[in-house]
């Protein structure tokens, strides 16, 4: 009689190069959610760099993406970015302009590299859960007082994302497809136009 081999599939495994703490918190309740929910059979380990500068940001998604991992996803706050770019002297090289350049870079070098901009930050994904908007926003605080309309107590705190049974994945869920949608119809980022509201938190939603 014939045996049958068990096929054993191996678990992707999915880097997240991220810039704080918020993206971890948010990443590991979307780990638990989505795998509760979903079954989804992934590992995700997010990494902060020890330093953030955006060069060095890059040097680690690069050493990730040489690695054991399937993908490497760099998550990138710009408010940060063009608050410093604005900030710089005229004759040093923007970091705007640096950023711009490390992403073609890795884009040229890597299949298994996906940049995240979120333009400016990451709660403007949370506000696209309620509101469907290309209003630019300059910076964290404009967009909070809007999200604050309908996540009245939001709070940038480790107790806020992680409170058990009101975790931040589990607030947003019930809004998540008009999210995606919403964050879709704002498009990709254009490197042309990059003073435009930008947010590509929908591209973690293209795979399984």
């Amino acid at each position: 009689m014939r045996q049958h081999k068990k096929i054993r599939f191996r678990i992707p495994t999915y880097a997240f190069v991220v810039e704080g703490e918020t993206e971890i918190w948010y990443l590991q309740m979307f780990k638990q959610h989505e795998q509760h929910d979903r079954n989804l059979r992934i590992n995700i380990k997010p990494e902060i760099p020890q330093k953030k500068k955006i060069k060095d940001q890059y040097h680690l998604v690069r050493e990730l993406a040489r690695s054991e991992y399937d993908k490497v996803f760099w998550i990138v706050d710009l408010d940060v970015i063009v608050k410093e770019t604005n900030e710089a002297p005229k004759e040093k090289h923007p970091p705007l302009t640096e950023f711009m350049e490390l992403r073609r870079e890795l884009y040229n070098e890597f299949d298994n590299i996906q940049v995240i901009v979120n333009n400016p930050c990451l709660e403007f994904w949370f506000l696209l859960h309620f509101v469907k908007t290309k209003e630019y926003y300059k910076n964290y605080y404009e967009v909070l007082s809007e999200l604050r309309r309908y996540l009245k107590s939001y709070d940038k705190t480790r107790k806020y994302y992680l409170r058990q049974g009101k975790d931040i994945y589990s607030r947003l869920k019930p809004y998540l497809k008009d999210a995606i949608e919403n964050a879709s119809d704002l498009g990709s980022f254009d490197e042309n136009a990059p003073f435009k509201a930008t947010c590509e938190m929908n591209e973690l939603f293209r795979f399984d």
